[in-house]
C-alpha cells in the first residue's frame, strides 16, 4: 500500500473517525484505484510476466523492472551475463520514457505470444538511494488525499472545509477575489478529484511503443 495508518493518524484522522482496520481497508482501496487509473503500480512487488516476442531486441514489460531474476524463452532458460541485458526500469532515473528489456550483441526475442517469461521485482519507484527505491511522494500524497476525502463527512466542519477546497473554482472576500489554478481545474480526469488527478497525471502509463 502507498501510505500507512500512521500517515493518516499524522494527518489528524482520529480513532473516533476511523479504526485502524477501517483505515487499512481504505488504504487498500485507494492503492487499487491508483493502480487502475495509472496503469501500473508504485511499490516493489514480486511477479512473473509473459511477454510477446516481436523479433526485435527489446520487449516492453507492463511495469518498470527493478530486478530481473529469471528470463526464459518458452521452455528454454536464458543464461545472460549482466552485460548481455539492458534493463530500463526502476528506481526511475531522469530521461525515463518506458520500461524495456533489451538484448545486446544482435540478439532478438523471437516472435511469439507469451513466449518471453520474466521473473523478478517490479514497480514504478523513485530513487531514494536504496536498491528498490520508494513509492513516489506524489503518489503517496494522492493516496492519503483519496482517503481524507472519503472520511471528510465524518470529521468536523473546519476539517471538512479544508479537505473540500479542491471543489472550489473561485473565492471572494469583502475586498478581493481570486480564481484557483486553471491548469489544475483542467487536469485529466482520473479519480474525479482534481487535486488528486494533478498529482497522478505525470505517473499515468504511456501507450506502448507502436500502439495506434
Amino acid at each position: 500500500m502507498y501510505a500507512s495508518v500512521a500517515d493518516l493518524r499524522a494527518e489528524g484522522v482520529t480513532a473516533a473517525a476511523a479504526s485502524d482496520a477501517r483505515l487499512e481497508l481504505l488504504l487498500d482501496e485507494a492503492t487499487r484505484l491508483i493502480d487502475r487509473v495509472t496503469g501500473w503500480f508504485f511499490e516493489p512487488r514480486t511477479a512473473t510476466f509473459r511477454l510477446d516476442g516481436r523479433g526485435a531486441p527489446s520487449v516492453e514489460p507492463p511495469v518498470p523492472p527493478i530486478r530481473v531474476d529469471r528470463l526464459a524463452l518458452g521452455d528454454s532458460e536464458l543464461s545472460l551475463a549482466f552485460e548481455d541485458l539492458v534493463v530500463v526500469g526502476a528506481p526511475i532515473q531522469p530521461g525515463f520514457d518506458a520500461p524495456r528489456l533489451t538484448l545486446r550483441h544482435c540478439r532478438v526475442f523471437p516472435r511469439g505470444r507469451g513466449n518471453v517469461v520474466v521473473e523478478g521485482r517490479w514497480g514504478f519507484t523513485e530513487d531514494d538511494g536504496s536498491p528498490e527505491g520508494r513509492t513516489p511522494l506524489a503518489v503517496r500524497r494522492a493516496c492519503l488525499l483519496l482517503i481524507l476525502r472519503n472520511l471528510a463527512p465524518l470529521a468536523d466542519d473546519a476539517s471538512f472545509e479544508a479537505r473540500s477546497r479542491w471543489r472550489l473554482l473561485e473565492e471572494r472576500t469583502r475586498d478581493q477575489s481570486y480564481r484557483l489554478d486553471a491548469a489544475k481545474q483542467g487536469a485529466r480526469a482520473l479519480t474525479g478529484d482534481p487535486e488528486v488527478d494533478v498529482l497522478l497525471a505525470p505517473y499515468v502509463r504511456p501507450s506502448p511503443l507502436g500502439a495506434a
